[in-house]
C-alpha cells in the first residue's frame, strides 16, 4: 500500500510501486488535468507539485510519493480563482491548451519561491515547459500579472 496526501486529502492505493505517478493520477484516481506529453520528463505537460516542488509525474514512480504531499492542477482551486489561473484567462494564454496544466503548475511553483520574478527568472524557471503553440510571451505576462495579483492579495488588496 502506498499512502500520500493528494490535494489535501489522504490517499491509499495498492498499485505497482514502479507505476509512474502520472498514470496513477489519471487512471487510478481520475485526475485527468495532468497530461502525458513526452514520457521522458522533457516537456513539462505532466508537472505536479510534490512537497511544494514541481516534478515531472511521468517519470516519478508512485513509490517515491509515499508519505508526501502531491498537488495537481485540480488542487489549485475548485473554481479557477487561483491568481495564476485568473492571469492565464486574462492574457488568453492557452491555444491548444495541452501544456497548460503543466505550465500553470510550474508558474505556481515559481511564484511560491519568488513572489516577484524578473523576466530572466521566469525564462530560467519555465524553460523546461514546452508550448508547441508558442504562447511564451503571454505566459510571461500572465506570470507577472499573477505575481501582482498575489502581492495585492497578500497585502489586503482586492485580487
Amino acid at each position: 500500500m502506498i499512502s500520500f496526501m493528494l490535494n489535501g486529502k489522504a490517499v491509499e492505493l495498492d498499485v505497482d510501486p514502479s507505476m509512474p505517478l502520472m498514470w496513477v493520477l489519471r487512471d487510478e484516481l481520475g485526475m485527468t488535468g495532468t497530461k502525458y506529453g513526452c514520457g521522458i520528463a522533457q516537456c513539462g505537460a505532466c508537472t505536479v507539485h510534490m512537497d511544494g516542488q514541481p516534478i515531472r509525474s511521468c517519470v516519478m514512480p508512485i513509490s517515491a510519493v509515499s508519505g508526501k504531499k502531491v498537488k495537481t492542477i485540480e488542487g489549485l482551486s475548485e473554481d479557477g480563482s487561483h491568481p495564476v489561473q485568473k492571469a492565464w484567462h486574462q492574457h488568453n494564454v492557452p491555444q491548444c491548451g495541452y501544456c497548460q496544466s503543466g505550465q500553470i503548475m510550474s508558474a505556481t511553483a515559481l511564484l511560491e519561491q519568488n513572489s516577484n520574478p524578473s523576466d530572466e527568472d521566469i525564462d530560467n524557471f519555465m524553460q523546461g515547459n514546452i508550448c508547441r503553440c508558442g504562447t511564451y510571451p503571454r505566459i510571461k505576462e500572465a506570470i507577472k500579472t499573477a505575481a501582482n495579483l498575489s502581492l495585492a492579495k497578500n497585502v489586503g488588496g482586492d485580487a
